[in-house]
């Protein structure tokens, strides 16, 4: 009559390889600053594995939020109380008031505590179609941790204090392929003692010479390298390809990017060979993609631009963050590449204020895919990973990609993006892209909270809409984004003539009489805008002809930059596959529980066996 508690038993006996179930855990990561909490986690079928360690001897929480905080959280409680091990399935309404969930969908798989530590390992499923529970999907979820140093009692778990948290993590991502050996060589990309001006967003750049190889070497691993308790100030870093008709004397300084002052040489750094954004790990190539040094083709000299993000316009700061770069003799077969798709970062990028949601289209365009492609990969190229990238507003993002009218699988999405969580996406399988095809970097962006308009930009207050594809094999093409047509954005709030020639930057408008002599930015602040007007501008936007960006890798432009496109039919668009629930299991949940009280006092000596 104690078969389920035996083996649960068995489950719990100390094991020196293993120490847990034995199950794969391919992800892991603290979630704290001090490393007091650790989870590991991984995809078993229909399933998410989890594993808590926890230095306490009390009860261990934790939890998935739509925001980060407590308020409409799922979570789940465990630990070991004199000998005995629980777990319960709590929920919390928007009041952040904690309660038991009628369906328990979270499953003890081990559980044990010694004098410093509590182990827990459990399991439920993706989608369990409970409403208290959050679905686990391939886009970011907020994590929420806590623990305390008592057991959870009678009245549920007490307060936690301090020992709380929250983290961005993409639970479904594959596994990482990470085959490094500790010989592997590497250099760094670094700045050095960069002064960090009291501003909210500062572009940063700096020229360095990739060291001077005999023979070809493939990147195979990227880290970020960044100045210890600078993890908030540095938000994103972007390595450019620059031209190679230069000196050493371009290395002798840094600037910040995109001021008149900076020095020419910097004009020529186009082409991002390298992304990475803030919450992101070390990335590593594929077994059979490398990033190429070494040949004609590749870069001798790139260009760092560090984006600092300083909100509270903190003074003093001195920065010293940048890229590591892992490289081998050990050639793989593909050179890698990274085209640059969605919006073009310009103030024609608009978007109104008051908005709950409002929609943005950057489009790589059909006739920039069918003119670059052709000329040099007719066969296509496969995407391996992407990066998703916008700002503060932005609240989630796809990459759609459409051949023939028909909507293929989404290349990449995060439904729940968060600003502060930006790493690439591995593809669980590569995608290839054909000359012809159309993609669509998709943003959705919330300004409810502005009373202004946000324009495109480079700061974080700024909007971007942009994804980076790792693809291979390298072709000539690095930029492939549109921007929709301005003029017609401002006959949408009245706008009948600017004054030309256009002088200035932003433009004037000349009439009518309420917008004379006001730039257009201006103008679109002064309209007063409603969340009626914002949907029908929204769709106006979607509709609008778009400039085709589409450049090359050395600096030069393929036919089709300048010219204007419309935006594809997208009359049949790819349908996610519908989420599956499992069965309820909460009377095996019952059952199980009954029969672990009938048999616990066998398993008391076991917990107390020490672990770590």
């Amino acid at each position: 009559m104690c078969r389920w508690p035996l083996l649960l038993l068995w489950a719990l006996l100390p094991r020196a390889a293993a120490g847990g179930s034995g199950g794969p855990f391919p992800h892991r990561t603290a979630l704290d600053p001090e490393d007091k909490y650790w989870l590991s986690w991984g995809r078993r079928g229909d399933r998410l594995a989890l594993r808590l360690e926890v230095r306490t001897a009390g009860y261990v929480g934790l939890g998935f939020s739509s925001t980060g905080g407590m308020a409409v959280a799922d979570i789940v409680v465990g630990g070991v109380a004199h000998g005995r091990p629980y777990l319960q399935d709590y929920f919390t309404d928007s009041n952040r008031e904690l309660k038991k969930d009628a369906q328990q969908d979270y499953h003890l798989e081990y559980a044990m505590e010694n004098s410093t530590h509590t182990v827990i390992e459990f399991s439920r499923l993706l989608h369990t179609c409970d409403i208290n529970d959050r679905s686990i999907s391939e886009s970011t979820v907020r994590v929420i941790w806590a623990y305390h140093s008592e057991d959870l009692g009678e009245a549920g778990p007490k307060y936690h204090d301090s020992n709380r948290g929250t983290k961005s993590l993409r639970l479904l991502n594959p596994k990482k392929t990470d085959v490094l050996s500790t010989a592997l060589q590497h250099f760094d990309l670094v700045n050095q003692d960069v002064p960090i001006p009291n501003k909210g967003t500062t572009y940063w750049c700096q020229m360095f010479k990739i060291p001077v190889f005999q023979e070809k070497h493939h990147v195979i691993k990227v880290e970020p390298v960044i100045q210890r308790g600078h993890e908030s100030l540095v938000h994103h870093i972007l390595l450019y390809q620059c031209s190679s008709s230069f000196n050493d004397s371009v290395l002798d300084h840094g600037h910040e990017c995109y001021h008149p002052n900076m020095p020419d040489a910097f004009l020529t750094c186009e082409t991002v060979i390298f992304a990475w954004a803030i919450g992101g790990e070390g990335f590593s190539y594929p077994p059979h993609v490398g990033l190429s040094l070494g040949t004609p083709l590749d870069p001798h000299y790139v260009l760092l631009e560090v984006h600092y993000d300083n909100p509270t316009y903190k003074e003093g700061l001195i920065d010293n963050s940048g890229l590591r770069l892992f490289h081998t003799t050990d050639i793989r077969k593909y050179d890698a590449g990274v085209i640059e798709a969605g919006l073009w970062v310009s103030l024609f990028h608009t978007i109104p204020p008051g908005m709950p949601e409002f929609r943005s289209e950057g489009h790589c365009t059909l006739e920039c895919l069918e003119e670059a492609l052709a000329a040099e990969r007719p066969s296509g190229v496969r995407v391996f990973a992407v990066l998703l990238h916008a700002h503060l507003a932005g609240r989630g993002i796809r990459l759609r990609h459409f051949r023939k009218g028909e909507e293929l699988k989404w290349l990449a999405h995060d439904d729940d993006f968060d600003f502060n969580f930006q790493e690439f996406q591995y593809l669980k399988e590569e995608q290839t892209i054909l000359p012809g095809d159309n993609l669509i970097t998709e943003c959705r962006y919330n300004t409810k909270d502005r009373a202004r308009m946000t324009w495109g930009g480079l700061s974080t207050r700024n909007e971007m809409c942009l994804s980076y594809l790792l693809y291979y094999p390298r072709i000539n093409l690095t930029r492939c984004a549109s921007i929709p047509d301005i003029m017609e954005q401002l006959q949408f709030i009245g706008v009948k003539e600017i004054y030309r020639p256009v002088t200035t930057w932003p433009f004037i408008i000349k009439s009518p009489k309420q917008y004379k002599n006001l730039s257009f930015m201006d103008a679109m602040n002064k309209f007063k805008w409603t969340k009626k007007e914002g949907l029908s501008f929204n769709k106006l936007v979607l509709g609008l002809p778009v400039n085709v960006r589409c450049s090359k890798t050395d600096n030069a432009e393929w036919s089709i930059q300048g010219m204007t496109a419309l935006p594809p039919d997208t009359g049949r668009p790819y349908k996610a596959e519908p989420l599956e629930c499992g069965p309820s299991s909460s009377s095996r949940h019952r059952h199980f529980s009954l029969a672990l009280l009938v048999c616990a006092v066998g398993l008391s000596h076991v917990l107390a066996t020490k672990y770590l």
